[in-house]
């Protein structure tokens, strides 16, 4: 009898575990953002931070590339949201395999945290596809300078491949990608409120004049005690003359007088 009823408890486990695998299998592969109706696909992208493109959530991004390349986005991710970036790169026949990376940095340029998705895959040289992913921590609208915690403002997105033998390197690359944005409804204040997004005061192709300062550096005033004249020159000038008076000075001590001759 007991082993009749081992047997039927067998049975039932193994029902139960595989009416709970197509559950768990379609929790474990999360669907893939859709574009926003009416979105105009970007096809380019930039080469550093100040040249990144500018991309909204929802908009698709489809181009050309070359393996070894740098490849950089910008967008802009308000308190409360939860940001999602998903890249997929197809790659040519090539060599060996190579490990790709997508890296989120915020407008002070600090590398954020990823708390789901495929950051850094390995692919083999058989595979064609590299698919990448990094979801981020949700935006808050305030915090202590020292946390790193993510706030309102500019965000970067950089896909590059960290890992590829240089044979390989030059190699055409198809490249998709796309940032979703969910709002989970809690931006209010957290005992207080950034006063401005961290967005970089940069201004791509902009040429200060010799004396003009960065946008909100304000210029300091080096006239010192003497307005008409530089201090730099009238200490220079002080010290000139002292050091000519030490030198008569000293020279007047160490001179010996002269012994008359018989």
């Amino acid at each position: 009898m007991g082993t009749s009823v081992i047997r039927r408890a067998a049975a039932v486990m193994t029902g139960v575990s595989l009416a709970l695998l197509p559950v768990g299998a379609a929790t474990a592969d999360p669907a893939s953002p859709t574009p926003s109706p009416g979105a105009v696909t970007v096809t380019k992208a930039g080469a550093s931070f100040l040249t990144a493109t500018s991309v909204a959530a929802g908009v698709p991004v489809k181009l050309t590339g070359s393996t070894g390349d740098y490849l950089y986005w910008s967008f802009t991710a308000s308190a409360g949201e939860v940001n999602d970036v998903a890249a997929s790169v197809t790659l040519p026949s090539r060599h060996t395999g190579s490990t790709w990376t997508i890296d989120v940095f915020d407008g002070l340029r600090r590398r954020q945290a990823c708390t789901a998705g495929s950051q850094s895959p390995t692919v083999t040289g058989a595979q064609t596809t590299a698919s990448l992913g990094c979801t981020l921590r949700r935006v808050r609208p305030w915090a202590e300078p020292w946390s790193g915690d993510p706030l309102p403002g500019t965000y970067y997105v950089r896909l590059s491949v960290v890992d590829l033998p240089e044979q390989d390197l030059g190699l055409p690359i198809q490249v998709e990608m796309m940032i979703s944005a969910t709002a989970d409804g809690d931006g209010q204040p957290e005992d207080g409120d950034l006063k401005a997004p961290l967005v970089p005061t940069v201004a791509s192709g902009t040429v200060l004049a010799a004396d003009a300062s960065p946008p909100g550096v304000e210029q300091e005033d080096e006239q010192g005690w003497f307005p008409d004249f530089s201090s730099r020159w009238i200490w220079t000038a002080a010290g000139g003359i002292l050091a000519a008076v030490g030198g008569v000075v000293g020279f007047g001590l160490t001179r010996r007088p002269r012994r008359g001759t018989a």
